[in-house]
């Protein structure tokens, strides 16, 4: 897309992408209002004729500021960023996301960057990477309140005393607090191997049961859902298959027209937590439910994810969205969910109750589950 141009042209030509892609004419009146006027009458003050990214962002810099803003300045932004967008890219994504990011300055700092560049080096996992990034700019944190700022300076006292304040994740927190302190110990950045102070630290961790809903309460959460719309007919099917065949949501989400053997009623997939294959039996309401959504319910797409979502531009909902989704159709079903979960994992949980129940281990463990596990550990259903 050219990086200059008028932005009256510009405009037209998003507008032209909008209506390609379906979205709602409440919303593109709503871009083109926005645009005329705020956007426009500020190019024209400034003697700006051509738009480009840059002037976009000095719009937001000099006319929107502060910590709070408000719904009205979220919109005004967005149009803004779409536009900017579009002109860079030719398409616009559904959308934008702020990136934490967890900063990790001083000596100490320095170090523990050091140590995730290592752990690239050793090719680990961008998540794994995020989680100890994480975990670090914590610790950080808690050594610049205890006037602790070069590595020389840690003791003992400050581990212990750190690893007791956290409520959250202390299992990944000492995991990474060990592995950050074992490097520098390997390397050279300090004499005393202090990872050994957490090497056998305890921690009393609450058994929890998983939540499992009722051979009553199932079917009254499936009712739940009305499919007179496009939203009800996916999310019938999507619920059914969480609760029918025990699918997580990410591998919902990750269901492609290519999974599905109609002839021979089967879905087959690589399980995307943990890579196994299964083949579960394509149940005939399930099937039923699917072909009503792609039938009629289903945006013209030429992804071949299944699931999409409901709103412009369309594009294959991600796994947080369906357990968000799935979660909020639980919630508002009429079951009581006090003390219980109420995501794609409960939904898993209480199919595995019920082939327990039953007796039938097999289909448990060999089609739910992709691996062998013993009874004792079904309970407790990864």
């Amino acid at each position: 897309m050219k990086q200059h141009q008028m932005v009256e042209e510009l405009m037209d030509n998003c507008i032209q992408y909008f209506e390609q892609q379906s979205y709602s004419p409440l919303r593109i009146d709503r871009y083109k209002l926005l645009w005329k006027s705020k956007l426009i009458p500020y190019m024209v003050q400034k003697s700006i004729l051509y738009y480009s990214p840059s002037v976009g962002e000095e719009y937001i810099r000099s006319n929107i500021s502060g910590s709070m803003i408000s719904p009205y300045q979220r919109d005004i932004i967005r149009s803004i960023k779409v536009l900017s967008e579009f002109q860079q890219e030719g398409t616009i994504s559904k959308c934008y996301r702020k990136t934490v990011k967890h900063e990790l300055s001083g000596q100490i700092g320095q170090l523990m960057d050091k140590f995730l560049q290592h752990l690239k080096f050793l090719r680990r996992c961008k998540t794994t990477i995020s989680d100890h990034r994480l975990y670090l700019s914590r610790f950080l944190f808690y050594l610049d309140s205890k006037g602790v700022s070069a590595v020389e300076e840690i003791r003992q006292k400050h581990l212990l005393s750190f690893v007791s304040t956290q409520t959250n994740s202390q299992i990944g927190i000492v995991s990474t607090i060990r592995f950050f302190f074992r490097f520098l110990y390997e390397e050279g950045f300090i004499h005393d191997n202090l990872s050994t102070v957490l090497q056998h630290y305890k921690w009393v961790k609450k058994k929890k049961l998983p939540s499992v809903y009722t051979a009553k309460e199932v079917p009254q959460i499936e009712s739940s859902i009305s499919r007179e719309d496009a939203t009800g007919k996916r999310n019938y099917a999507m619920i059914l298959l969480a609760s029918r065949l025990g699918l997580r949501a990410s591998d919902i989400a990750h269901l492609t027209f290519d999974n599905i053997n109609w002839q021979n009623s089967l879905i087959a997939l690589s399980q995307f937590k943990t890579g196994k294959a299964i083949e579960l039996p394509l149940l005939a309401e399930v099937g039923e439910s699917i072909i009503d959504y792609l039938k009629y319910g289903r945006k013209s797409s030429d992804s071949q994810r299944l699931f999409l979502y409901t709103r412009a531009p369309f594009t294959p909902m991600s796994g947080a969205a369906v357990a968000n989704t799935i979660s909020h159709i639980i919630n508002t079903s009429g079951v009581e969910t006090t003390g219980r979960k109420h995501g794609a994992h409960a939904m898993r949980h209480s199919l595995a109750s019920r082939f327990l129940e039953t007796g039938n281990q097999y289909l448990l463990s060999r089609r739910l589950w992709g691996t062998r596990i013993q009874r004792r550990q079904c309970l407790i259903c990864e």
